[in-house]
């Protein structure tokens, strides 16, 4: 479809009057015909600027409705980075444990946690929780949209309300229990 956009396109040139000369050896020369005149640096920039002034503003995102789709997609990208952020450092930790001196063993981490408060305990385990369940959930309604379901606006929004509602029952529920 493209190459005969720009064979119609060529032949629209060159039936334009003084855009198309032939030269002796049959070959076919364009030319387009424009004014042109020397300025110095200082006109030029002075013809861009007001060009500039004329030109149409760009739409910016705040003149947009908010989405769920955007705040879903930032937040699945964050929770990923945070849950694989603090993978990558735990691993490296406990790695550099024994070099350091560190108890990063889990009858340790056991012992220290049990020692917290109720509160810390479900703040720390909520705060694991939700990006958890979030980025999970999440990427299951993106594998859904890999298999070509659920695209039509009214299911996006539908699903995404449910991802979020979901990720704040599962993480709530699993920070009070046990």
């Amino acid at each position: 479809m493209a190459s005969q956009r720009v064979f119609q396109l060529g032949l629209r040139r060159a039936a334009a009057p003084g855009f198309v000369t032939f030269q002796p050896a049959g070959r076919i020369v364009q030319r387009r015909l424009a004014a042109t005149q020397n300025v110095t640096a200082t006109e030029s920039n002075e013809i861009l600027a007001k060009q500039r002034l004329q030109r149409p503003v760009s739409p910016h995102l705040s003149i947009y409705r908010p989405q769920i789709t955007w705040y879903a997609s930032s937040l699945n990208r964050i929770t990923g980075v945070l849950l694989s952020g603090g993978l990558y450092l735990f691993g490296f930790a406990y790695l550099a444990a024994p070099t350091l001196g560190w108890h990063l063993e889990t009858p340790s981490l056991v012992a220290a946690v049990a020692s917290w408060p109720v509160f810390a305990k479900v703040a720390a385990k909520a705060t694991v929780a939700f990006p958890f369940f979030f980025h999970s959930l999440n990427g299951i309604r993106h594998l859904t949209w890999d298999l070509g379901l659920g695209f039509k606006n009214k299911t996006v929004m539908q699903t995404g309300w449910t991802v979020v509602g979901l990720s704040v029952v599962s993480a709530l529920y699993f920070a009070m229990a046990g």
